[in-house]
C-alpha cells in the first residue's frame, strides 16, 4: 500500500512527510511518497493533499498542473481512494472559496470558505495556536479521539458546511469554526495533524488503516 503526499509547491511538506512516515511504520502501512507525478498519484492507495497560504494560489498551483489535478479527481471520485485534505487542502474540498476572489473548489463537500469573524474583537485573525476539538459526528478516522483533544491551527478562513452530517468536528473561537469534514472516502482537517501531537498522529494512523 502506498500513500502519496501531493507536492504542488504550496507548502512545506517536510513535517507532514515525517509524521506520515512515522505512523506508516507503526501501522505497517507501506511507503509514503512525496510526489508531483500524476502517474504515481493515479496508482496510489491513499492520497494526502496539504496546502498552506491563500485558497486561490493553492487552487491555481494545483490546477495549473492539469494531469496532476485530473489524477487526483479520478482516483478520489472513480476509484474511491481514501483522501485527506490538510489546511487549505481541506478548504479546496468546498464548493467555493471567497479569499480575495471567488474561486471554485473540488465541490466534494458542499460549502463555502469564508473569513473568520470572531464575535470577540480581542480574538485575533489568523486563528493561530492550540484549540480543543468538539466532535460532532463519529468517524473511523476519529477513533480514540474525544472532545477536548488539542489540535494546532493556523488559518484566517474556514468552511461553512452546507450539510451538517458532513461536519465531523468544530472548535470555538469567538464563534463556531469547522475543524473536520468528511463523507464517503473523503476527509479534511483544517488544522495541521502533523503538528497536533497525540490527536494528530492518532488521526494519521487511523487514516492509514481506514477502509471506507
Amino acid at each position: 500500500m502506498t500513500t502519496v503526499l501531493v507536492d504542488y509547491d504550496s507548502g512545506n511538506l517536510h513535517s507532514a512527510q515525517k509524521a506520515f512516515e512515522l505512523m506508516a511504520q507503526e501501522e505497517n502501512a507501506g511507503p509514503v511518497v512525496v510526489t508531483s507525478d500524476p502517474d504515481l498519484v493515479a496508482k496510489a492507495d491513499r492520497i494526502v493533499l496539504p496546502g498552506d497560504g491563500a485558497f486561490p494560489h493553492c487552487r491555481n498551483e494545483l490546477f495549473s498542473r492539469t494531469a496532476l489535478a485530473e489524477a487526483i479527481i479520478d482516483a478520489v471520485t472513480r476509484r474511491a481512494v481514501p483522501f485527506m485534505g490538510i489546511c487549505v487542502g481541506m478548504q479546496m474540498l468546498a464548493t467555493t472559496g471567497h479569499e480575495y476572489e471567488e474561486t471554485a473548489g473540488f465541490g466534494w463537500i458542499a460549502g463555502d470558505i469564508r473569513r473568520i469573524s470572531p464575535a470577540d474583537p480581542a480574538l485575533k485573525v489568523p486563528h493561530m495556536g492550540w484549540n480543543d476539538l468538539i466532535i460532532d459526528v463519529p468517524h473511523p478516522v476519529l477513533d480514540g479521539i474525544a472532545t477536548g483533544e488539542h489540535a494546532y491551527f493556523v488559518h484566517s478562513y474556514a468552511m461553512d458546511v452546507a450539510n451538517p452530517a458532513e461536519r465531523l468536528a468544530h472548535v470555538e473561537y469567538g464563534g463556531d469554526i469547522t475543524a473536520i469534514v468528511g463523507r464517503d472516502n473523503i476527509i479534511g482537517v483544517q488544522f495541521h495533524p502533523e503538528k497536533s501531537q497525540h490527536a494528530g498522529l492518532r488521526m494519521i494512523g487511523n487514516f492509514l488503516r481506514w477502509t471506507p
